[in-house]
Formats: structure tokens, sequence, C-alpha cells
């Protein structure tokens, strides 16, 4: 029986006055020792910086002085901290998270029209296609998912803004809410009348029956745990254990906490791990793990049997994922960003490409990949201020003069569209570029032989290492004709002899590229890459990073574009689409 209505009972029955009273004092004894709160969601992410940026966005949480991995979200905080997940909330024991706002409608037309680059945002329609659903006597509801795979609910209702309620999946809905108020004081309610839950002073625990066997454990995915805030441990201990709620971890202040107040876990049903926290409590400072230094002991580069520098091996540019062609001006001055803002850059490249892949597909997620993020500012290394020269007079008269692109959107047969959608080439600059996956680079060498692989459209390119002769006017080619030689421990690759259908930043067919690969240590090879185009440039520009040795994590797999090449028949498919469309509106309009 339930200590509110025990305690109305003691008033109103005389006959059982004495033995109704001692139970009643009991109870609020219980009560009061568990007079406990929501206090913080603790969500397990890549990258914390971008997410507080994301939170206060796009739900209008505030972040804390002092705090660099918690927002406070009006009643609720959110605490991050890095973490390699399996999965995002859905389907666990807290499936997700709700915020109510005053205007639904406005609110998800407003994401909706941030669209999916930039951001992260990922919008859930229903059935019928609409983003927003009014459920009778209740309210209108609405689903999101943050970048990092956590669901959330908007919902609309004006009695409780910001922070709403955490929704609960379990196989037994009743007996989970029984729980959560007995052991932390919650009341059990009827949200609007219509839903069966606990509230915490406005703050609702709701729970959903799950029938697809036992909800996922929360630690481990993206909701990792919920916590609540209690008066003190010292009653609260033995009132755990009178109740037969055990700890999992025993009250005690945290390494690295940046407060006194203790911290204890137990275990909710269905899976869902529960912190206690005490008043006071700040959270824990994040250490963050940075690339080993490199050693300062010259290295000796390995030789082949033959006798040449040996750069054989599969390397990825996973590490190099995020550093711009040109520097910033926010980067000014600047010789080497931080850890924390090579990741931060990083992790806004991610949600920039949220729109093709969820981050568990993508080679450069972090928490995925084994190298670090690089802390180069930017890839130009001269001109030395990190920018590309001037175009030339001539060049930027072709170029205002030039006929209009054709917009994807537009493109009427394959060939409209580029070399790149079409699973042909990425050319000899852009294939050496790191993207959102497939960075894979495989060099294998023979005696006046060294093949390059790419991952990206498995471009290979067999390079003759043997003295020749000039290039002459030969064969024009989508990765131009390429002549190998060593100078010491590098080598020097150059490129001429293209087809001009694979320009690089509107390269001319006259462009003459030259790569050089040196292995700087065991882990790395250094790769630049001068392009010398006075057509188009009115001066050299080189460019610079790094490779890194991976050979335990990469594999390079068939690359089957052609195969099913979705993109390019989506985009025609598109295309007609909307000419359809535009041919329909305007017969219309006549």
């Amino acid at each position: 029986m339930k200590c509110r209505t025990i305690f109305k009972e003691t008033i109103f029955t005389i006959g059982k006055m004495s033995s109704y009273f001692i139970t009643a004092l009991l109870c609020m004894f219980s009560a009061a020792v568990f007079a406990a709160k929501p206090h913080h969601i603790t969500i397990a992410l890549s990258n914390i910086s971008e997410a507080i940026s994301w939170y206060e966005e796009h739900l209008d949480c505030q972040a804390i002085p002092g705090r660099d991995d918690t927002v406070n979200c009006g009643n609720t905080e959110i605490e991050f901290f890095l973490g390699r997940t399996v999965g995002g909330s859905q389907g666990t024991g807290v499936d997700r998270i709700g915020f109510s706002v005053a205007d639904l409608d406005s609110k998800m037309a407003e994401l909706e029209s941030v669209g999916v680059r930039g951001s992260g945002v990922r919008l859930v329609r229903f059935d019928d296609g609409a983003l927003v659903r009014e459920i009778p006597g209740l309210y209108k509801t609405a689903f999101i998912t943050d970048p990092w795979g956590t669901k959330i609910e908007l919902v609309q209702d004006e009695d409780l803004l910001g922070f709403h309620h955490i929704q609960l999946n379990s196989v037994d809905p009743s007996e989970a809410l029984n729980f959560y108020s007995q052991v932390f004081g919650g009341e059990r309610a009827r949200l609007k009348g219509v839903l069966d839950g606990v509230t915490f002073d406005g703050i609702w625990v709701l729970a959903s029956e799950y029938t697809d066997g036992r909800p996922g454990i929360t630690q481990g995915r993206t909701i990792d745990h919920i916590g609540f805030e209690v008066a003190s441990f010292d009653e609260v201990s033995m009132e755990m254990s009178r109740l037969g709620v055990e700890f999992r971890q025993e009250p005690a202040v945290p390494d690295n906490a940046r407060s006194s107040s203790r911290q204890a876990f137990i275990l909710g049903p269905d899976g869902v791990t529960i912190s206690i926290v005490e008043p006071g409590w700040e959270g824990i400072e994040e250490e963050l793990a940075v690339a080993e230094a490199q050693s300062t002991e010259l290295y000796v580069i390995p030789r082949t049997p033959w006798g040449e520098p040996d750069i054989q091996g599969i390397w990825t540019a996973d590490a190099a994922h995020g550093i711009p062609l040109q520097r910033g001006i926010d980067v000014a001055g600047t010789d080497e960003l931080t850890p924390e803002e090579a990741a931060a850059r990083r992790e806004r490249g991610t949600l920039n490409s949220i729109w093709g892949y969820d981050r568990e597909w993508r080679d450069t997620t972090l928490g995925y990949v084994t190298s670090a993020p690089s802390t180069q500012v930017a890839m130009v290394i001269d001109p030395p201020n990190g920018q590309l020269p001037e175009t030339t007079a001539a060049y930027k008269e072709l170029v205002a003069n030039a006929p209009p692109r054709i917009p994807p959107q537009r493109a009427r047969t394959p060939e409209d569209l580029g070399t790149y959608v079409r699973c042909i080439t990425r050319g000899p600059v852009g294939m050496m570029m790191p993207s959102i996956y497939n960075n894979g680079l495989q060099i294998l060498q023979s005696p006046g032989n060294v093949a390059i692989q790419k991952e990206m459209i498995h471009e290979t390119r067999v390079i003759s290492t043997e003295p020749r002769e000039g290039f002459g006017d030969g064969l024009k080619t989508w990765l131009g004709d390429s002549h190998g030689r060593w100078e010491g421990d590098t080598l020097v690759v150059e490129v001429r002899n293209l087809n001009g259908r694979t320009s690089y930043l509107g390269s001319s067919p006259e462009m003459k590229l030259t790569q050089r690969f040196t292995r700087t240590g065991p882990n790395t090879l250094r790769y630049e890459f001068t392009v010398e185009d006075p057509a188009v440039w009115t001066e050299p520009w080189t460019g610079m990073f790094n490779f890194i040795k991976d050979d335990n994590q990469i594999e390079l797999v068939e690359y089957a574009c052609h195969e099913g090449n979705y993109g390019m028949t989506n985009t025609l498919s598109a295309a007609r689409t909307i000419d359809a469309r535009e041919a329909e509106e305007s017969e219309y309009q006549e």
C-alpha cells in the first residue's frame, strides 16, 4: 500500500489508529530518506564539445561554467563522456528521453529546414510521412535522434517545458514504475490522466511494454545510465538493503571527481544502470587520450632485399580526415591544434556527412578508428601562409565566361554527373585525399616498380622507378603518365599527360603533379604533393599530410561501385521527377 494512502487512512480510521499511525510514520521516514530526484542522464559518445554545442543549439540546454562535459536542460543535467558504444538508446531499458517545447510544429519545421548537412539532426517520420502526431487527450509528439544515436521525443506540453520525461522499456511496466516509486520516492500518477508513470516534481518516468524478448542493457549504449540525487548515503545504504536493492558499486568519491560528493550504482529493472549521487555532484573530469608522441631518435628506414627504401604495407589517411586544404582565418598564427580541437574538428566533419552513412559505417568515426586525429592546421604548407596562390587573369576570365554547370537535379544523362559519382576516378590528386570512409592505401614494391592502390574506387597505379627519358606527347589518361625515382629515402613520382577530365580545383590538362612519399617512422608515411599549373595558378603550391600504417584494422576489400550504383540511378530518377513536377505545375498555371 502506498505511504500517502496509508497516511490518509490514518486520519480517518479511528479503530486502526495505532497500527496505521506506526505504519504511516515508517513510510514517511522511508520516503524522507528516499526523497530523491532525477539528477542527470549520462550519454556516451565520441566527442563532448560538439555534443554540448548540439544540445545547446537544438534543445536549448545551457553549458555549465567550469564543467566542459555537461549541459543543464532546465531541471535535469545531461552528462557526456567519451565511450565507444555498440548502438543507440532505442530498444534498451531506457528507450529515449523527452523534451517539451512550446510550439512543436514550429520546432520540427525549424529542424527540417536545417537539413541533414552540418547538424546531424535526424528526423523520424510516422508511417504517413508526417513529422508531428497529436495523441488525443495528451499532447503533440515527434521524434528525432541526436548524431550519436540517442532517441529523443519532442512533445508539446505547456505544463512542463524543457526536460520532460524518461521513457523506459520494460517487460512489466507496472512493476518497473513501482520500483522507481518505492526506491526513489516518486509519486505514481497518470500523465494528463492518460499515461501511467512516476512523477518527481514534474519530471516523469514513463514505461512502455517491451514485447521483443528483454530490453537491451543500457551500459555500453548511448544512454549509458540515469542518475538520481539523494540527501545522504548514510541512511540510504541501510534502507537499500531492507528493500533488497544491492549496490553494484558502493558509495565512494570517484577518481577525478570535481567535488567530494559520493556516487554509487545500482541495477534497476530491465537492465537499467542507475547512478545515485549526493548533493553537490559535479561529474568526473575526463582524461583525453592523446596520440603517442613520435620518438626523437633518428629513424632508420628498412630496406627491401634489393636495397630500396621499404614503404610497403597498408596505410590509412583516417588521421588526416578533417584537415582543411587551406588555413582558415580562425587558426591564423596557430602552428598546431590541441588534441581536443583536433577531435572536435574531426567530429564536425562526421556531423557534416551524417546524411550519408551511420557513424558506425565510417572509418573516421571517433572511438572506432585506432589513429588519433591529426593536429595539423592545414594541408597547404607552401605558400607558407597556408593559402592557395592567386589564380591567373586568364583563368578568371575563363571561369567568368564558362557556361553554367549542370546541377545534379538537372542531370540529363550520366555524362552530366562527375567522374566520382560515375565510379570512374577521383583523379590523381583527389584519389589520395582523405574522406569519410575508404581511406586505405596499399603499397607493394618489386625491383624497378611500385604499385599504389587506393581503397576508394580501387584505383591502382603501377609506377616504374627505372630511368626514363621525358614524357613526350604520349597517351592522355585519367590518372596521367607517372614516372618514379628514388631521391635518397623518398619516392618521387611525377605525373603528366592527363586527359583533362580529372580536374582538381579547376586544374588544366597541362597540370604537372609531383608526389613525394617518405617513411618517417615505423607507422608514419609523409605524403607531399606539389601542383604546377601556370594556366590556373600564378605559382606552384604544395600540400602535405601523413598516412598511418594499419595492417591490423584496415583491409582493402572489393569496392563494388559500379554494381548497383544507386547514387547515379537515383539522381537521374530524381531529376526526371523534378522535371515532371515542374511541367505539371506549369500546365496548371496556364
